[in-house]
Protein backbone atom coordinates (compact mmCIF):
# COMPACT_ATOMS: atom_id res chain seq x y z
CA UNK A 1 0.00 0.00 0.00
CA UNK A 2 2.84 2.57 1.13
CA UNK A 3 4.12 1.92 -2.25
CA UNK A 4 1.09 2.61 -4.24
CA UNK A 5 0.59 5.87 -2.65
CA UNK A 6 4.15 6.29 -2.94
CA UNK A 7 3.57 5.78 -6.74
CA UNK A 8 1.00 8.58 -6.66
CA UNK A 9 2.09 11.18 -5.10
CA UNK A 10 5.13 10.97 -7.92
CA UNK A 11 2.53 10.86 -10.53
CA UNK A 12 0.73 14.39 -9.20
CA UNK A 13 3.89 16.03 -9.08
CA UNK A 14 4.11 17.29 -12.32
CA UNK A 15 0.66 18.65 -12.76
CA UNK A 16 1.25 20.51 -9.56
CA UNK A 17 4.99 22.17 -10.62
CA UNK A 18 2.58 22.94 -13.68
CA UNK A 19 -0.37 24.69 -11.57
CA UNK A 20 2.01 26.68 -10.05
CA UNK A 21 3.45 27.67 -12.87
CA UNK A 22 0.30 28.71 -14.62
CA UNK A 23 -0.87 30.23 -12.02
CA UNK A 24 2.53 32.24 -11.56
CA UNK A 25 2.22 33.49 -14.96
CA UNK A 26 -1.41 34.33 -14.90
CA UNK A 27 -0.34 36.53 -11.81
CA UNK A 28 2.78 38.54 -13.93
CA UNK A 29 0.24 38.96 -16.58
CA UNK A 30 -2.39 40.48 -14.86
CA UNK A 31 0.61 42.78 -13.12
CA UNK A 32 2.23 43.91 -16.35
CA UNK A 33 -1.44 44.43 -18.05
CA UNK A 34 -1.83 47.09 -14.55
CA UNK A 35 1.48 48.55 -15.18
CA UNK A 36 1.39 49.32 -18.44
CA UNK A 37 -2.25 51.07 -18.23
CA UNK A 38 -1.41 52.70 -15.43
CA UNK A 39 -1.35 56.34 -17.36
CA UNK A 40 -4.10 59.26 -17.79
CA UNK A 41 -5.60 58.19 -21.15
CA UNK A 42 -8.37 59.04 -23.25
CA UNK A 43 -10.81 56.44 -24.92
CA UNK A 44 -11.88 55.47 -27.35
CA UNK A 45 -8.40 56.34 -28.53
CA UNK A 46 -9.57 57.04 -32.00
CA UNK A 47 -12.48 59.19 -33.78
CA UNK A 48 -13.65 59.71 -37.37
CA UNK A 49 -12.97 63.47 -38.44
CA UNK A 50 -16.59 65.22 -38.27
CA UNK A 51 -17.92 62.99 -35.84
CA UNK A 52 -19.29 63.58 -32.37
CA UNK A 53 -17.67 61.50 -29.81
CA UNK A 54 -17.92 60.84 -25.96
CA UNK A 55 -14.42 61.20 -24.68
CA UNK A 56 -13.69 59.59 -21.49
CA UNK A 57 -10.08 60.43 -19.48
CA UNK A 58 -9.22 57.18 -17.66
CA UNK A 59 -7.57 58.25 -14.46
CA UNK A 60 -5.58 55.84 -12.18
CA UNK A 61 -3.97 56.42 -8.83
CA UNK A 62 -0.53 55.56 -8.83
CA UNK A 63 0.65 56.84 -5.22
CA UNK A 64 0.35 54.56 -2.53
CA UNK A 65 0.05 57.27 0.09
CA UNK A 66 -1.86 59.80 -1.29
CA UNK A 67 -5.11 59.75 -3.27
CA UNK A 68 -6.01 61.78 -6.52
CA UNK A 69 -8.14 64.88 -5.77
CA UNK A 70 -8.21 66.98 -8.87
CA UNK A 71 -7.82 66.52 -12.62
CA UNK A 72 -7.64 69.22 -15.19
CA UNK A 73 -7.82 68.72 -18.97
CA UNK A 74 -6.17 71.03 -21.69
CA UNK A 75 -8.41 70.99 -24.85
CA UNK A 76 -6.82 71.65 -28.53
CA UNK A 77 -6.91 75.67 -29.38
CA UNK A 78 -5.65 75.39 -32.60
CA UNK A 79 -7.97 72.68 -33.64
CA UNK A 80 -11.01 73.37 -31.32
CA UNK A 81 -14.18 71.83 -30.52
CA UNK A 82 -17.50 73.70 -31.76
CA UNK A 83 -19.64 71.60 -29.11
CA UNK A 84 -18.41 70.61 -25.77
CA UNK A 85 -20.34 69.43 -22.73
CA UNK A 86 -19.20 67.75 -19.74
CA UNK A 87 -20.69 64.63 -17.70
CA UNK A 88 -21.31 65.34 -13.90
CA UNK A 89 -19.43 62.96 -11.17
CA UNK A 90 -20.91 62.05 -8.01
CA UNK A 91 -18.33 63.62 -5.51
CA UNK A 92 -17.56 65.92 -8.07
CA UNK A 93 -17.07 69.58 -9.18
CA UNK A 94 -16.53 70.08 -12.79
CA UNK A 95 -15.92 73.18 -14.27
CA UNK A 96 -15.59 73.68 -17.90
CA UNK A 97 -12.98 77.13 -19.32
CA UNK A 98 -14.31 78.91 -22.42
CA UNK A 99 -11.68 81.12 -24.34
CA UNK A 100 -11.72 83.57 -27.18
CA UNK A 101 -9.46 82.26 -29.90
CA UNK A 102 -7.21 85.10 -31.17
CA UNK A 103 -8.39 84.00 -34.55
CA UNK A 104 -11.53 82.18 -35.74
CA UNK A 105 -11.04 78.66 -36.71
CA UNK A 106 -13.35 77.02 -39.26
CA UNK A 107 -14.14 73.68 -39.01
CA UNK A 108 -16.23 72.63 -42.56
CA UNK A 109 -19.19 74.87 -42.81
CA UNK A 110 -19.04 76.03 -39.04
CA UNK A 111 -16.84 79.31 -37.91
CA UNK A 112 -15.40 79.22 -33.94
CA UNK A 113 -14.63 82.17 -32.13
CA UNK A 114 -14.57 80.81 -28.83
CA UNK A 115 -14.28 77.08 -27.69
CA UNK A 116 -13.41 75.09 -24.42
CA UNK A 117 -9.91 75.01 -23.93
CA UNK A 118 -10.14 73.18 -20.33
CA UNK A 119 -12.17 71.26 -17.91
CA UNK A 120 -11.10 70.78 -14.33
CA UNK A 121 -12.83 68.42 -12.19
CA UNK A 122 -12.34 68.94 -8.18
CA UNK A 123 -13.00 66.49 -5.42
CA UNK A 124 -15.29 67.56 -3.15
CA UNK A 125 -14.89 66.94 0.78
CA UNK A 126 -14.23 63.22 1.40
CA UNK A 127 -13.93 62.36 -1.81
CA UNK A 128 -10.71 61.26 -3.59
CA UNK A 129 -9.55 58.44 -5.89
CA UNK A 130 -7.71 56.42 -3.58
CA UNK A 131 -4.61 53.61 -3.76
CA UNK A 132 -5.36 51.51 -6.69
CA UNK A 133 -8.34 52.88 -7.59
CA UNK A 134 -9.50 54.45 -10.71
CA UNK A 135 -12.01 57.31 -11.96
CA UNK A 136 -13.52 58.15 -15.17
CA UNK A 137 -14.74 61.52 -16.12
CA UNK A 138 -16.43 62.16 -19.66
CA UNK A 139 -16.83 64.77 -21.65
CA UNK A 140 -18.92 64.91 -25.16
CA UNK A 141 -17.07 67.06 -28.10
CA UNK A 142 -17.42 67.53 -32.15
CA UNK A 143 -17.29 67.83 -34.61
CA UNK A 144 -13.97 66.16 -34.91
CA UNK A 145 -11.30 68.06 -36.50
CA UNK A 146 -9.94 66.22 -39.67
CA UNK A 147 -6.33 66.14 -38.34
CA UNK A 148 -3.71 63.12 -38.02
CA UNK A 149 -4.12 63.31 -34.02
CA UNK A 150 -4.99 65.29 -31.04
CA UNK A 151 -3.52 65.67 -27.83
CA UNK A 152 -4.98 66.11 -24.28
CA UNK A 153 -2.69 67.51 -21.71
CA UNK A 154 -3.23 66.49 -18.39
CA UNK A 155 -2.65 67.77 -15.13
CA UNK A 156 -3.36 65.29 -12.00
CA UNK A 157 -3.43 66.51 -8.38
CA UNK A 158 -3.06 64.63 -5.28
CA UNK A 159 -3.70 65.10 -1.79
CA UNK A 160 -0.33 65.50 -0.75
CA UNK A 161 0.38 68.36 -3.38
CA UNK A 162 1.95 66.59 -5.80
CA UNK A 163 1.13 67.08 -9.20
CA UNK A 164 1.97 64.76 -12.06
CA UNK A 165 1.77 66.21 -15.42
CA UNK A 166 0.78 63.91 -18.06
CA UNK A 167 2.28 66.10 -21.39
CA UNK A 168 5.17 64.22 -22.83
CA UNK A 169 5.16 63.39 -26.80
CA UNK A 170 4.56 59.92 -27.74
CA UNK A 171 6.93 58.74 -29.94
CA UNK A 172 5.79 56.73 -33.73
CA UNK A 173 8.70 54.70 -32.60
CA UNK A 174 10.52 53.98 -29.15
CA UNK A 175 10.10 53.96 -26.11
CA UNK A 176 7.09 55.13 -24.33
CA UNK A 177 7.97 58.36 -22.47
CA UNK A 178 6.99 57.89 -18.25
CA UNK A 179 4.13 60.51 -18.49
CA UNK A 180 2.42 60.60 -21.80
CA UNK A 181 0.35 62.83 -22.91
CA UNK A 182 -3.61 61.38 -23.91
CA UNK A 183 -3.73 61.43 -27.81
CA UNK A 184 -6.89 60.87 -29.89
CA UNK A 185 -5.53 59.70 -33.38
CA UNK A 186 -8.21 60.97 -36.04
CA UNK A 187 -9.38 58.63 -38.74
CA UNK A 188 -10.83 59.57 -42.00
CA UNK A 189 -14.61 60.51 -42.33
CA UNK A 190 -16.99 58.13 -43.85
CA UNK A 191 -19.09 58.82 -46.96
CA UNK A 192 -22.17 59.61 -44.74
CA UNK A 193 -20.32 61.05 -41.69
CA UNK A 194 -20.88 64.31 -42.47
CA UNK A 195 -24.71 64.27 -42.98
CA UNK A 196 -25.12 61.53 -39.65
CA UNK A 197 -23.23 64.01 -37.52
CA UNK A 198 -25.30 67.31 -38.36
CA UNK A 199 -29.04 64.90 -38.45
CA UNK A 200 -28.16 62.46 -35.49
CA UNK A 201 -25.56 64.81 -33.01
CA UNK A 202 -26.51 68.60 -33.38
CA UNK A 203 -29.32 69.15 -31.15
CA UNK A 204 -27.70 70.87 -28.38
CA UNK A 205 -28.62 71.94 -24.45
CA UNK A 206 -26.19 73.51 -21.92
CA UNK A 207 -23.31 74.58 -23.87
CA UNK A 208 -23.81 73.10 -27.01
CA UNK A 209 -22.92 69.72 -26.84
CA UNK A 210 -24.85 67.02 -28.74
CA UNK A 211 -27.10 64.83 -26.74
CA UNK A 212 -26.19 61.54 -28.67
CA UNK A 213 -23.22 60.43 -30.11
CA UNK A 214 -21.86 58.98 -33.75
CA UNK A 215 -22.47 55.12 -34.13
CA UNK A 216 -18.43 55.10 -34.99
CA UNK A 217 -17.98 56.46 -31.21
CA UNK A 218 -19.19 53.32 -29.81
CA UNK A 219 -17.19 50.93 -32.43
CA UNK A 220 -13.88 52.74 -31.57
CA UNK A 221 -14.42 52.46 -28.07
CA UNK A 222 -14.70 48.47 -28.37
CA UNK A 223 -11.80 48.87 -30.69
CA UNK A 224 -9.73 50.76 -27.91
CA UNK A 225 -10.23 47.97 -25.11
CA UNK A 226 -9.32 44.90 -27.62
CA UNK A 227 -6.30 44.81 -25.90
CA UNK A 228 -7.34 44.72 -22.40
CA UNK A 229 -9.89 42.24 -23.45
CA UNK A 230 -7.26 39.71 -24.96
CA UNK A 231 -5.13 40.05 -21.71
CA UNK A 232 -8.40 39.24 -19.73
CA UNK A 233 -9.11 36.15 -22.68
CA UNK A 234 -5.46 34.81 -21.80
CA UNK A 235 -5.84 34.50 -18.19
CA UNK A 236 -9.35 32.43 -18.31
CA UNK A 237 -7.66 30.51 -20.33
CA UNK A 238 -4.67 29.82 -18.27
CA UNK A 239 -7.50 29.30 -15.13
CA UNK A 240 -9.50 26.83 -17.27
CA UNK A 241 -5.99 24.48 -18.50
CA UNK A 242 -4.73 24.98 -14.22
CA UNK A 243 -8.32 23.86 -13.41
CA UNK A 244 -8.59 20.86 -15.75
CA UNK A 245 -4.80 19.67 -14.65
CA UNK A 246 -5.64 19.66 -10.83
CA UNK A 247 -8.99 17.60 -12.12
CA UNK A 248 -6.54 15.17 -13.53
CA UNK A 249 -3.83 15.36 -10.34
CA UNK A 250 -6.90 14.37 -8.28
CA UNK A 251 -7.98 11.23 -10.75
CA UNK A 252 -4.63 9.70 -10.77
CA UNK A 253 -4.74 10.37 -6.99
CA UNK A 254 -8.00 7.80 -6.54
CA UNK A 255 -7.56 5.44 -9.48
CA UNK A 256 -7.09 2.14 -7.80
CA UNK A 257 -3.60 0.65 -8.47
CA UNK A 258 -3.31 -2.92 -10.13
CA UNK A 259 -2.70 -5.71 -7.94
CA UNK A 260 -4.71 -4.24 -5.03
CA UNK A 261 -6.70 -5.35 -2.22
CA UNK A 262 -9.70 -5.11 -3.72
CA UNK A 263 -10.45 -8.36 -6.18
CA UNK A 264 -13.24 -8.76 -8.00
CA UNK A 265 -13.47 -12.60 -6.55
CA UNK A 266 -13.57 -11.47 -3.06
CA UNK A 267 -10.10 -13.15 -1.76
CA UNK A 268 -9.08 -10.08 -0.62
CA UNK A 269 -10.90 -10.10 2.52
CA UNK A 270 -9.99 -13.50 3.00
CA UNK A 271 -7.58 -14.14 6.24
Amino acid sequence: MTLHLRARARLARPARRVLATLILTAVGLLAGAGIASAHVTVNPSEAAAGSFAKLTFRVPNESPTAGTVGLTVSLPSDNPFAYVSVKAVPGWTVVPTKTTLPTPVTEGDITIKEAVTSVTWTADAGTQIGSGEFAEFEISAGPVPAVGSLAFPATQNYSDGTVVEWNEPVPDEGEEPEHPVPTLTVTPASADEGDRGHSDDVAATGSGAPTSEASVTAAAESTSDSSSTATILAVISLVVAAAALLVAAVGLRRRPAPGGNTPADGRGHQG
